[in-house]
């Protein structure tokens, strides 16, 4: 079980019971304040990436090169969404872990990505060959 689906919440009634126990009811208004503010400041970076996404095609990146080399292992896929502006395309079944997505780009090169449980675990770049690449029209 994830950690943080316990931490976090059992964090916040921390907070609040302390702002209780030093402040009285004000500490309670302004600890609710402020963790209500932490998540709307998460859900407005979730809705802004979520909205760049959707006005690109499913699965393309501007470089995949770059994309590879910008990926670290344990980044959630809200992370690698915002990098590529893009949602990826699902190659693996849907609802099973890991999640398998794939970004392509205009020289038809790709990073498939591996997820689990949210977290990146692998990936891997695959370029075409110089051939290969000189045969087939790019990508819309």
């Amino acid at each position: 079980m994830n950690l943080l689906k316990i931490g976090v919440p059992l964090g916040g009634v921390v907070i609040v019971f302390a702002a209780y126990q030093a402040y009285g009811w004000p500490g309670v208004a302004a600890a609710a304040g402020g963790i209500v503010m932490w998540l709307l400041l998460h859900f407005n970076r979730m809705m802004t990436a979520l909205r760049r996404a959707a006005d690109q095609p499913v699965g393309h990146v501007g470089s995949a090169v770059m994309l590879n080399a910008r990926l670290k292992p344990g980044v959630t896929l809200l992370h690698v969404i915002a990098l590529t502006r893009s949602l990826g395309e699902l190659r693996s079944p849907r609802d099973e872990q890991p999640e398998v997505f794939r970004w392509t780009d205009g020289t038809q090169s790709h990073v498939t990505c591996e997820f689990a449980g949210g977290k990146l675990v692998r990936w891997e770049l695959v370029r075409p060959a110089e051939g290969d690449a000189a045969a087939s029209p790019p990508a819309p």
